[in-house]
């Protein structure tokens, strides 16, 4: 039985379930308004994903505040409410340790809108139609 997971794999199917109830957890608490912080009470804060270290100790969140605007301020929110939102997560999971909270501002959103704008570039587009003509001239041909 293989006792260590390769490098070139990804998470293990019980990181990502515990990142998920992580995530669930934290949404829950941030969406309820329990932590007594006005710069978080301020802003809607959405966490898209969780990402767990091997050992499950350490859980990395990737969050990003409705419309994207003080994410400076958001996080630096969260990271000084770390410890209270462990605790509130601890109440709601029931896991052996309780992982350490680090916050980073999620920029998928932001990589999804800059591979859409290079797509439809025009050079991408000239390319895409060369293709096309190309698949379209081998067809003709018996």
């Amino acid at each position: 039985m293989k006792t260590k997971a390769s490098s070139g794999t990804g998470p293990s199917q019980r990181q990502l379930r515990v990142g998920e109830l992580v995530r669930h957890a934290l949404s829950d608490v941030l969406s309820r308004g329990d932590i007594p912080d006005p710069a978080l009470s301020k802003v809607l804060i959405t966490v898209p994903e969780v990402r767990m270290s091997p050992d499950l100790k350490i859980a990395t969140c990737f969050v990003m505040p409705l419309g994207g605007k003080d994410t400076k301020a958001a996080i630096d929110a969260l990271a000084s409410n770390a410890k209270l939102l462990r605790g509130e997560i601890a109440r709601r999971l029931e896991l052996k340790f309780v992982p350490e909270l680090r916050f980073r501002i999620d920029t998928s959103f932001e990589e999804g809108a800059r591979i859409d704008a290079l797509l439809r570039s025009p050079d991408v587009a000239r390319d895409l139609d060369h293709d096309d003509n190309n698949e379209n001239d081998e067809d003709d041909q018996p």
